[in-house]
């Protein structure tokens, strides 16, 4: 497949490709350069790696405020 250099050096990924990469908007590629070859990569969203990272349910937001503060004053000492 073939895609043609803009002036200000943009191409398009081919329907084929974007669609074989199951590529969507704000995806990252990973561009390298070896022997005269050009390696095109789909840098993977790491976004289910923090996954149950976070609590849910009933907290207390003016403890939370004050651990946080606590951490930075500790940070910073």
């Amino acid at each position: 497949m073939k895609s043609t250099i803009t002036s200000k050096f943009q191409t398009t990924i081919p329907k084929a490709i974007r669609e074989g990469l199951k590529l969507s908007v704000n995806d990252t590629l990973d561009w390298e350069l070896k022997d005269g070859k050009v390696t095109l990569k789909l840098v993977q969203n790491k976004f289910l790696a923090h996954r149950n990272a976070i609590r849910i349910g009933k907290g207390d937001i003016s403890q939370d405020i004050a651990q946080a503060r606590t951490a930075i004053t500790e940070k910073y000492k």
